[in-house]
């Protein structure tokens, strides 16, 4: 045999972890193919009768540029303005709400005349069968939605009416067909533009165009009424307000006239107290600036005053933009920072030290003395501001005074006049704007105009077939792909070597193949008959890799065992004496569960005497031990069935009768009941090199194989090494594809 060849099923110390590949995802789609082919197939079966059985629907759409329109009486401010949501930031969204409003609804129904029709156009009604695809797509477009809704800035593309709820003065048939109409209404609107789309949709693809046609010319008709009733009533109100003012002007005038003619004035404004009223504004102007000029003083001074002595005085800008002051400043900072530089060399009585002292002193005091200067300036150009503020307040009130008694008939005849302005002036705005909007009025214009008129669609846009037909396809995959990964999720059973080696952690000996594929599956197939070459080469390995494991000299005693039953570790704890025999090795195959025995059926020997036998004492060893038909295997059947099994494996007649077969035997393969049915096994592990552990491959699960290692380890067993067994190559052979390939198989045919 030649052992250079890589094999997987090597043993391994303890497995890490695995990462994922795609090849292992691959796997599990070719093990789940029976789940995924027809869930698949069912699912798209029915996304394709959904598809086909769907009622055409045709929509219909009418482009309309949209501008926003100025009001017509604008100059009069927002007196008049009964459009305010026009020039709002708020315009589009109004007008798409306006759009789908039951009163245009009202309107467009009144033109079309279907209050009283059987049902809205006179294509096929819609079918009521439940439409899969279409439910998939709409949970489809919700997720989108969902997920982008807190990034966008503006509100959804298509708004939709709200037809629920029913207005005062319609009948329940009315507001069933303006629902049923909205129904199939939706505005649409182009972002960054001014365009808007009304789209209708319908199974009369004819119906859909009239309908389109007659929402968009509704639209334009109620928005020409808004803008003439808002324009009639803007002249109403002109004409009943230009009246009143032409009442006031003729009275202003009267008043004007009556006062000239008592008080024998003709042209007050032109006589001498004009002189008078320009000199008291003349005076005012002067106190206010000097009254400014004075207040500024006065808080510079109280400021200087609050801060006068202290070191806040220095970022005074008084002092700030003093060049003198400045300049003391800079030379007492050098005296200071020579003094400094002096205070390292010499002390304070040192001559030097005296004499910058004084020079500092001086400095300081100019300093002050100067700031002093300033404090003082600034006072005295308070004082002289208030002074001056005094003198021009006294002419002031004097003026005043002469103003009042000269000229009061002329100021009464002012504001006489200032009145009658006023109101002339109210009243030639007013006559302006009277014109403009009779004018305005009488212009039927609008700041909506349609692009595109709607006409009737050839194609259906649902159902989209292709386009149904490919969803279908997907989601079919999907669902059946997610539902074979949830099974695999599920089935917490061990499949391949890497799931011994990542969850059971344990050394891997090797991988049985199921049955035998060159003459049929047997129930209990042996490597000394025919056999698969993949199942004579797996058994092989597992004798190397326990030849490895075992290397030190005299009696070998391996216990077979597994978890729960029917995991055939009693075929592969006969295939595996074999195979040492095969060898040249003297090998005894101990058939020690006495509770369901197999040995003696795998070989066809008689149960007794048997090991039961030789521990009793019923039997001689010599008469129990049978030889088989391979050279250098002996076996030793379980022999009469006792009632207490677990008792005779722990006795001392067992651990007598295991050290008299190093004489005679090399190895001992001894068969053990599954661990967590009795505890036969662990007992008899505890008198043996080592345990081999077999799990079944789809059949044992992964806790049931660990708390079965954990009950032998707790007994303080050895454990050799797993064996997975019962592969099954033929069903899945990609699924072991890794593991063991067919080439091993071909390499190891005889010619």
């Amino acid at each position: 045999m030649n052992t250079n060849r890589p094999d997987p099923t090597r043993p391994v110390s303890h497995g890490g972890h695995h990462e994922k590949h795609i090849s292992d995802y691959v796997r599990i789609l070719y093990k789940r193919r029976w789940i995924i082919g027809p869930v698949f197939l069912v699912l798209f079966v029915i996304g394709v009768f959904n598809a086909l059985q769907q009622t055409p629907i045709y929509q219909s759409q009418v482009q309309l540029l949209i501008e926003k329109d100025a009001p017509n009486v604008a100059t009069l401010d927002q007196m008049f303005q009964s459009q305010d949501g026009w020039m709002s930031d708020d315009f589009y969204q109004t007008q798409y709400r306006i759009l789908q409003s039951r009163s245009l609804a009202k309107l467009a129904l009144d033109n079309m005349k279907l209050w009283d029709a059987p049902r809205l156009g006179s294509g096929p009604a819609p079918k009521t069968t439940i439409n899969l695809t279409g439910l998939l797509w709409s949970a489809v477009y919700g997720a989108i939605d969902l997920a982008k809704r807190p990034f966008q800035s503006e509100p959804p593309a298509t708004v939709k009416a709200d037809a629920s709820i029913p207005q005062s003065g319609e009948t329940a048939a009315q507001s069933a067909r303006i629902a049923e109409f909205l129904g199939g209404l939706s505005i649409v609107p182009v972002r960054n533009s001014r365009i808007a789309e009304i789209r209708y949709t319908s199974s009369d693809p004819v119906f859909a165009a009239a309908a389109a046609n007659a929402v968009a010319k509704a639209y334009i008709q109620q928005n020409m009424e808004f803008k003439f009733a808002t324009s009639k009533d803007a002249t109403d109100f002109l004409s009943s307000r230009l009246a009143e003012q032409r009442k006031a002007v003729e009275a202003s005038e009267a008043a004007l006239q009556a006062f000239k003619e008592k008080n024998g004035t003709v042209s007050v404004a032109d006589s001498g107290s004009n002189i008078v009223v320009a000199r008291l504004t003349d005076l005012n102007v002067a106190l206010t600036k000097t009254k400014t000029d004075r207040i500024n003083k006065e808080a510079l001074y109280n400021q200087l005053k609050a801060i006068e002595g202290t070191s806040a005085m220095d970022a005074l800008p008084v002092i700030l933009s003093n060049d003198y002051i400045q300049k003391l400043r800079s030379d007492l900072s050098d005296l200071q920072r020579q003094q400094a530089q002096l205070a390292e060399r010499y002390g304070p009585r040192h001559a030097e030290m005296i004499k910058i002292q004084t020079a500092v002193t001086s400095a300081d005091a100019k300093l002050r003395l100067e700031i002093q200067k300033v404090v003082e300036s600034v006072k005295a150009e308070y004082q002289a501001a208030l002074s001056e503020e005094q003198s021009l307040q006294s002419a002031l009130d004097a003026q005043k005074t002469e103003a009042l008694s000269l000229n009061r008939k002329g100021i009464e005849a002012s504001v006489l006049q200032r009145e009658l302005d006023s109101n002339r002036q109210v009243y030639e705005s007013l006559l302006q704007r009277t014109k403009e909007t009779d004018i305005s009025g009488e212009r039927r214009s609008t700041n909506i105009r349609v692009i595109d008129d709607a006409e009737v669609p050839s194609w259906p846009i649902s159902p989209n077939i292709q386009r149904d037909l490919m969803f279908s396809f997907g989601t079919s995959l999907f669902f059946a792909i997610g539902l074979a990964f949830l099974f695999e999720l599920l089935d917490n059973r061990i499949h391949t070597p890497q799931d011994i080696q990542t969850l059971l952690q344990g050394p891997f000996l090797g991988m049985v193949p199921m049955g035998n594929a060159d003459s049929g599956d047997t129930e209990s197939p042996l490597i000394n008959e025919t056999v698969s070459a993949n199942f004579a080469e797996a058994i092989k390995t597992i004798r190397t890799n326990v030849l490895f494991s075992s290397a030190e000299d005299g009696l070998h005693t391996i216990a077979v065992t597994s978890a729960t039953p029917g995991e055939g570790k009693s075929v592969v704890a006969a295939n595996l004496a074999i195979a040492l025999a095969q060898t040249g090795q003297r090998v005894l195959l101990i058939d020690a569960d006495m509770r369901r025995p197999r040995v003696h059926e795998i070989f066809h020997i008689e149960q007794e005497p048997g090991l039961s036998n030789v521990i009793t004492g019923n039997a001689k060893t010599a008469d129990a031990i049978r030889h088989s038909r391979v050279d250098g295997l002996s076996l030793l059947s379980s022999g009469h069935i006792p009632p207490n099994p677990a008792e005779l494996l722990g006795s001392k007649r067992y651990v007598d009768f295991m050290a008299s077969l190093t004489e005679h035997f090399d190895w001992a393969i001894i068969d053990t009941p599954p661990v967590l049915a009795v505890t036969d096994s662990a007992v008899a592990g505890r008198h043996a090199s080592g345990v081999m552990f077999v799990v079944a491959s789809d059949k044992v699960s992964r806790q049931a194989a660990k708390d079965a290692l954990t009950q032998i380890e707790s007994a303080g067993v050895h454990i050799i090494g797993t064996i997975l067994n019962r592969v099954d190559l033929v069903k899945h052979p990609y699924y072991y594809g890794s593991y063991y390939r067919k080439e091993y198989a071909k390499y190891y045919v005889k010619a």
